[in-house]
């Protein structure tokens, strides 16, 4: 990259480190950070431009839905108008706001309005970061600011759900890994992705067998 990319990149870190410094812990500056290291390292097996990895990656929950009312054209707005006042190329804030407006999970039957590589290798790492011991420890961060219960068992999950039905659901922490976290191995985008996925995975059903047998006293 040249040194505009590179300022630009630095700038829009220092944008989100303020932005989110705020943040609930699992959906805060430190998530961004990672979500752009892992989408970095994906980059490098994948034909992507890497100033537009690194700045949608950096800005893909900067207002994100579920802590401003839902909406979800917030996101990709503020994305665009801070990446305008840097001066980057219309062109780059187009492809950043389609990522960031495309991203999001919405329950696995969302259709995406958008394709690029660069949007495969962010939603994997995004993905990413919510499986393994990081992605169990972001769901019961959330699950606690939104007091949640850990677990009901006589709440089942909540299958194939509709995007609309996934906004709205509010059940225990405990279903979020059905309903999300065990459907990501799945629906990873790229090779790299995909072999990251399986060890992350098999933590996450290991700890959910520990769980349960620490439920039932044994």
């Amino acid at each position: 990259m040249n040194a505009d990319m590179t300022r630009w990149v630095e700038q829009t870190r220092l944008y989100v480190r303020q932005a989110m410094a705020n943040a609930e812990p699992g959906h805060d500056w430190w998530h961004a950070e990672r979500v752009c290291r892992l989408a970095m390292t994906l980059a490098r097996s994948e034909p992507v431009d890497a100033l537009v990895v690194q700045l949608a990656a950096l800005l893909h929950d900067i207002a994100d839905h579920k802590f401003h009312g839902g909406d979800e054209t917030l996101g990709p707005r503020r994305a665009s108008q801070f990446l305008v006042s840097l001066g980057v190329p219309d062109a780059v804030v187009s492809h950043v706001a389609a990522i960031v407006a495309n991203i999001s999970f919405k329950g696995g039957h969302a259709t995406q309005t958008f394709r690029s590589p660069e949007l495969d290798v962010v939603q994997d790492a995004d993905r990413l970061d919510a499986m393994g011991a990081i992605g169990i420890a972001r769901t019961f961060s959330f699950g606690g600011f939104a007091r949640r219960e850990l677990y009901n068992p006589d709440v089942p999950p909540a299958l194939n759900q509709t995007p609309e039905q996934y906004k709205a659901n509010r059940s225990h922490t405990i279903n979020h890994f059905y309903e999300k976290l065990l459907l990501l191995k799945d629906r990873m985008n790229t090779p790299t992705a995909q072999r990251m996925a399986e060890q992350r995975h098999r933590f996450m059903e290991g700890f959910l067998e520990e769980f349960y047998r620490e439920w039932e006293g044994v």
